[in-house]
């Protein structure tokens, strides 16, 4: 999770306990012919999100994006990942319009499992779909004591300018690195390389609420703290790194990086292309055919003295003991959203007005109003 400001959230939450809600998604998915298993584990996808407090790709996105695949035939309910080329430590899958939520999370276990007897494993994936927090997936790493790095482009859309460039022609190209760090808090980095994820700029449209400056820039390079400006197509996502003349080639490199690794090298759908000079400035295209590069490697085969676990605890734990400069306590990527999750598991998950109306109008049942948004 990157360190960004947090948008002021209005109006009482609900609260609902994790199982209840994970049992809930998963039986949607199941409802749509997506087989259970595979259900449980896309609930469990989408609903990190919610659980580590990244509400814009948690089940906000439920009603506004994986149903309406799966019902517009975007997705394929019953599809089965084809293996195209095995080469052993390394492999490239079709996932032929499987369910991201899952088909993403098979591919982790599919390089982890590479990396547990060749030291490194290589997933390259393409037919892909939307597949929620990348983090989730690379994580899967660090549970079993490796280092993940897992990256996606988004497929044919468009919704990112190049630096001092009018055209849109990439989408926000996330990526993930997850390694073992403090016992049950991974070191665990999921950004998108635009400023932020489209998805909390929407999350901030459905509530009415403004967002801070820098996030979104309309035609004149100006920058808007109305969400609404982006979902009319009057505004676009701005760059990781700052102003167009400054820091943004950091965070637009970043993002063709994840274009080369995640859609080039397995042949998935490409923002940037050709096409993308047909548009008018504002957003085009569509997230099909997304491209996924997840990568893991195994220290205790690559590190043949057996110390990488026991020195990431004392290089996370030396971070922890810096003096804060300012009352706040020094943490690393991960650490508060593991921190995070591990309450709302004991407590619950509150849900915001919007999420938990739509949620108990597909059914959901139970729940407990509360006042606080954490």
């Amino acid at each position: 999770m990157t360190l960004l400001p947090e948008i002021a959230h209005s109006g009482e939450r609900t609260t609902v306990p994790h199982a209840e809600l994970r049992a809930f998604t998963a039986r949607l998915f199941t409802e749509r012919g997506i087989p259970d298993r595979r259900a449980l584990l896309a609930a469990d996808a989408l609903c990190h999100g919610d659980l580590c407090g990244l509400d814009s790709h948690g089940l906000f996105n439920l009603t506004r994006l994986y149903l309406p695949l799966l019902s517009s035939g975007r997705v394929d309910p019953a599809a089965e990942p084809v293996v195209l080329r095995d080469l052993g430590a390394c492999a490239v899958l079709d996932a032929r319009r499987a369910l991201g939520l899952w088909a993403a999370a098979e591919a982790a276990d599919q390089a982890i499992d590479r990396a547990a007897e060749h030291g490194v494993g290589l997933v390259s994936v393409r037919g892909g779909t939307h597949f929620g927090c990348a983090g989730f997936h690379a994580a899967r790493a660090a549970e079993r004591g490796m280092i993940g790095l897992v990256a996606s482009n988004c497929g044919r859309q468009r919704i990112a300018r190049p630096p001092l460039g009018a055209l849109a022609f990439l989408g926000t190209n996330p990526l993930s690195i997850a390694a073992p760090a403090l016992d049950d808090h991974p070191f665990l980095l999921d950004m998108s390389t635009t400023t932020v994820p489209a998805g909390k700029v929407r999350l901030a449209a459905s509530g009415g609420e403004r967002i801070p400056e820098g996030w979104i820039a309309d035609d004149s390079g100006a920058t808007t703290t109305d969400p609404a400006e982006f979902e009319r197509g009057a505004a676009h996502l701005r760059w990781l790194g700052g102003e167009p003349e400054t820091g943004a080639h950091k965070g637009f490199g970043l993002g063709l990086a994840v274009e080369v690794l995640a859609a080039l090298l397995p042949g998935a759908g490409l923002g940037l292309a050709p096409e993308a000079l047909d548009g008018d400035g504002g957003p085009h295209g569509r997230d099909d055919d997304i491209g996924y590069f997840v990568l893991a490697l195994d220290p205790g085969l690559l590190r043949p003295d057996g110390g990488f676990a026991a020195e990431a605890r004392r290089a996370f734990g030396a971070l922890l003991d810096c003096p804060p400069a300012a009352g706040e306590p020094v943490r690393y990527p991960g650490w508060q959203e593991a921190e995070l999750a591990a309450h709302r598991r004991r407590e619950g998950v509150p849900l915001r007005p919007l999420v938990h109306r739509e949620l108990v109008e597909l059914g959901l049942r139970g729940a407990e109003e509360t006042g606080g948004t954490r």
